[in-house]
């Protein structure tokens, strides 16, 4: 019930405090749950850049429509996404495993049976299979936002090449996919005012029985 509660409480922060920043205890819980988020066969084809450097977040604030939420929170997760070629990550997951004691034929067949199918994607399928892991991250960053009354404001209105071209992503074979200014609420943000509104029960789900 508590989280129902978060849930309420939680918004997209449309201006942040910039006197206030994020200590380390709660950017530790929010890095933990994300990296303990759920993803497709548990590869987490992805990584996250937190960025808290001010003349770095004035250069990605200028590619971002000038939103001030990119200077003004306390850091900024930045969600990135590997574009192709996913058998480097199936590999390591497999290592990952191993390392935990699971035997290791076992594990090599059940890599090589993801490989064979994420190999039926096509390019573009797997690139946006991909991408689409990062939104599920992103989701455990907000749920847990809420929790700990950490504000956030979940975006995608940025111009996605220039992020790539000056956290030279391309390189490293990611690209990002969606962003999230993190920190607390300023008191003259209006939008916290706002009722919360959502489909209603009748209108969202359908019980098939």
């Amino acid at each position: 019930m508590q989280l129902l509660k978060a849930l309420n409480w939680r918004y997209a922060t449309k201006k942040f405090d910039t006197n206030r920043k994020l200590r380390i205890d709660q950017l530790n819980f929010l890095k933990e749950a994300i990296r303990l988020s759920v993803s497709s066969y548990g590869l987490q084809t992805y990584k996250v850049l937190i960025i808290e450097n001010e003349a770095l977040r004035k250069e990605l604030r200028a590619v971002s429509w000038d939103q001030p939420q990119i200077t003004d929170a306390s850091h900024l997760f930045i969600f990135c996404a590997r574009k192709e070629n996913m058998e480097p990550e199936v590999n390591a997951f497999v290592d990952r495993v191993q390392s935990k004691g699971s035997a290791s034929q076992t594990m090599q067949e059940y890599g090589q049976s993801i490989k064979v199918s994420l190999k039926r994607k096509s390019a573009e399928e797997l690139r946006n299979w991909s991408a689409r892991q990062t939104y599920i991250a992103l989701n455990s960053l907000m749920i847990a936002c809420a929790e700990a009354e950490i504000d956030a404001c979940p975006m995608e209105g940025f111009e996605a090449e220039a992020y790539n071209r000056i956290l030279a992503l391309e390189e490293e074979g990611y690209e990002v996919t969606v962003i999230a200014p993190v920190g607390f609420r300023s008191s003259e943000d209006q939008s916290q005012f706002r009722p919360k509104v959502r489909k209603s029960e009748k209108e969202l789900f359908k019980y098939i029985e």
